[in-house]
């Protein structure tokens, strides 16, 4: 399998984008992976890159997109930051990759047994490490906990109905955050130029599901 070209990424849909990464989280599932050839595409991509999806993720060592959805180089842009959540550098990495380098898919990827969305359940415990900018990155997700969880309900890491709720909530907050934070993005979806799309990964199993 070659790497995209300017040709063949103009050909993708964003539905074709999202029924690629389909097939190959199927193909991972199933421990099978396309024919390629990682350094004939180091060859292929010297001049230039066509990726057709941009997809958010945790740092989660078990999360790379590239191998779960088993895809080679050039192939995607892949934005990595702990809770996978949005920021403005964030989105402007994703502006670039849809609105210059036209991707036609953005994904926002959540997974289960997240150890941010965990920190951000046990914050009080954390915030008693001393470890500023890792407090800063949990309070991230507060006003979420805050507004899923039930009176009388446990907030804590061990309460694993609470933390998939989170999870899931997580990402449709992030995708919400995309379309209100970026006009760029919101514009290129309403055209019909690319779409915003969540999914979570179970770690145990290594399924996508879509959210």
């Amino acid at each position: 399998m070659k790497a995209h070209t300017s040709e063949t990424q103009a050909t993708i849909t964003p539905e074709k984008a999202l029924e690629i990464l389909k097939e190959g989280n199927a193909r991972f599932v199933n421990n099978l992976k396309a024919n390629r050839d990682l350094l004939a595409q180091v060859n292929d991509t010297r001049a230039g890159q066509w990726p057709f999806a941009v997809i958010l993720s945790c740092i989660d060592s078990r999360t790379s997109a590239e191998l779960i959805f088993d895809q080679g180089l050039g192939d995607i842009f892949s934005v990595r930051i702990a809770g996978n959540f949005v920021n403005q550098d964030i989105l402007g990495s994703m502006e670039f990759g849809c609105n210059v380098a036209g991707s036609k898919l953005v994904v926002v990827l959540g997974h289960s047994k997240c150890g941010a969305l965990k920190g951000g359940l046990d914050a009080a415990a954390i915030e008693g490490m001393g470890m500023d900018n890792l407090n800063h990155l949990i309070g991230h997700f507060d006003p979420i906990i805050k507004n899923i969880i039930k009176d009388g309900e446990e907030r804590s890491s061990k309460n694993e109905d609470l933390l998939e709720r989170l999870n899931h909530h997580n990402v449709k907050h992030a995708i919400e955050d995309i379309r209100e934070q970026s006009s760029t993005l919101k514009r290129l979806e309403d055209e019909g130029k690319i779409k915003i799309v969540g999914a979570n990964y179970d770690v145990e199993t290594g399924v996508v599901t879509w959210i």
